[in-house]
């Protein structure tokens, strides 16, 4: 079985990447589309400078960067608080915003109760 090949609103990827950022934006649900109509921030427009020149090893710290089809095949590496993490651009995530892609909050990991914080904890001998 064939696989399957992507599409954004019935659109290809090659015909996305020939869209205007204008025709583009028409795709795109409310929030993103008034996001690109209001235009990118100096940051952002950074960002995308780095993309056009090819540039190896982005690093960017703009988690609220939309995702367009220029970017596709791209390693960018987006911060996360306390460090970057690479994030490859995948048809897929066209639309989204980088942000998304690097998670800030780890997963929550509990150990043992600690003493005094249940009542039955009251029988466990203190050494």
């Amino acid at each position: 079985m064939a696989k399957k090949e992507f599409t954004f609103k019935g659109k290809t990827v090659e015909e996305l990447k020939k869209l205007s950022l204008k025709e583009f934006a028409l795709l795109l649900k409310s929030r993103e589309r008034r996001s690109l109509e209001r235009g990118f921030t100096k940051a952002q427009k950074d960002l995308l400078k780095k993309i056009r020149a090819k540039e190896k090893n982005i690093r960017t710290h703009c988690r609220d960067m939309i995702i367009v089809p220029e970017m596709i095949g791209i390693t960018i590496h987006v911060h996360k608080g306390n460090g970057f993490v690479p994030v490859l651009i995948q048809p897929e995530m066209v639309g989204h915003r980088l942000g998304e892609f690097a998670l800030t909050r780890k997963k929550v990991e509990h150990s043992a109760p600690g003493i005094g914080a249940t009542r039955s904890s009251a029988s466990i001998s203190v050494k």
